[in-house]
């Protein structure tokens, strides 16, 4: 991929945002996207949240970042762009991540942009996100638990679109 870019979906933890700041500044991720209720390094005052610069470490220095509420109008701004829009989620039309299907779709996406959307927590990416994505990758869980933290989630998939 030419620039990954992140967008970050109701994500409530402050750790989880500042950790994934981190995991975004070491996989060169062009531009962090915070959407919907995802809380933003500086408070209103423009001072640094404690809560982030713990796991952030600086990365917020470093990492291009951008605040917008709506994920529906970043998603039809950046396809205008020419944007591959790629949902990290469990779904029934998932493409595993190390499957040959992730690697022909990272063969075919190669030469583009690309956007990871994160969602939140507990609830994951809105279905109506899911619609407008080009793809929907996951994670395969070989354990009993089905889900990872975010934060653990983003760097397995970054690495994995970097990299594999």
């Amino acid at each position: 991929m030419k620039n990954i870019f992140l967008a970050l979906h109701n994500i409530r933890s402050m750790h989880n945002v500042g950790a994934i700041f981190r995991t975004a500044d070491a996989m060169g991720i062009k531009k962090i996207y915070l959407t919907g209720y995802t809380p933003e390094p500086y408070d209103l005052f423009g001072k640094l949240r404690k809560d982030f610069a713990k796991t952030a470490l600086g990365a917020e220095k470093y990492v291009a970042w951008e605040k917008t509420k709506n994920i529906n109008s970043l998603i039809k701004k950046l396809k205008s762009e020419k944007v591959f829009i790629i949902a990290l989620e469990q779904s029934k039309k998932s493409i595993s991540l190390g499957s040959s299907a992730f690697k022909s779709l990272s063969n075919r996406i190669a030469k583009f942009n690309a956007v990871l959307i994160l969602g939140n927590e507990v609830r994951g990416i809105p279905k109506s996100v899911l619609l407008k994505s080009d793809a929907i990758l996951e994670i395969p869980m070989l354990g009993r638990k089905e889900s990872l933290n975010v934060s653990v989630a983003a760097g397995i998939a970054l690495y994995s679109l970097r990299f594999c």
